[in-house]
């Protein structure tokens, strides 16, 4: 199955349990309905990534990468890969990649959307229609910064760090989720 066809599949069939998240959620498969090229990074109108809430295994804090570029503590995840035969799995490889964390869980279905405006490697303005999942990190987990990262580090899920407010829904959502527990 193509990213695109795991997208809208995907979508398709996670009812989330808000209205502005199925409003999102509308908006999304109609993008990728008008956008074959939805899920590749190379669409300027915008595109889909794929984003992953990192938990310790208690689910009672979150790994948060301080972003080089956006100068703000955020989840993890990225761009959708050709090699990427699913958004649950570009978020579960950009997780491990940025985390440096083996052995991580992630629950199949999305937990939160979000699309926000950003310069990205296209190097103009452009949209990213973020689907998130909730990830779980084996006991005893070490995260290893990735040059992706200024810093990398473990946050209590209910005293995110100061100016990464706009999380609490998302990771709120995660821990309600929980990943393959």
């Amino acid at each position: 199955m193509s990213p695109h066809a795991d997208a809208v599949a995907t979508l398709s069939s996670w009812q989330p349990a808000v209205a502005s998240q199925e409003s999102l959620r509308q908006a999304f498969l109609g993008f990728l309905a008008a956008r074959e090229d939805s899920c590749d990074r190379s669409c300027a109108a915008g595109h889909l990534t794929a984003s992953a809430v990192v938990l310790d295994h208690t689910g009672t804090r979150v790994l948060l990468t301080l972003h080089p570029r956006v100068g703000r503590w955020l989840q993890l995840g990225g761009h959708c890969e050709p090699s990427d035969a699913s958004l649950a799995g570009a978020a579960l490889r950009e997780a491990t990649e940025e985390s440096g964390i083996p052995g991580l869980r992630l629950a199949p279905e999305p937990v939160h959307l979000d699309v926000h405006p950003i310069t990205c490697s296209l190097g103009v303005p452009t949209r990213h229609f973020d689907v998130r999942f909730a990830v779980h990190a084996p006991p005893g987990a070490s995260p290893v910064r990735s040059d992706e990262s200024d810093d990398l580090r473990w946050w209590p899920a209910d005293a995110l760090p100061a100016g990464s407010e706009d999380l609490a829904d998302l990771v709120k959502a995660a821990v309600s989720v929980g990943a393959g527990r």
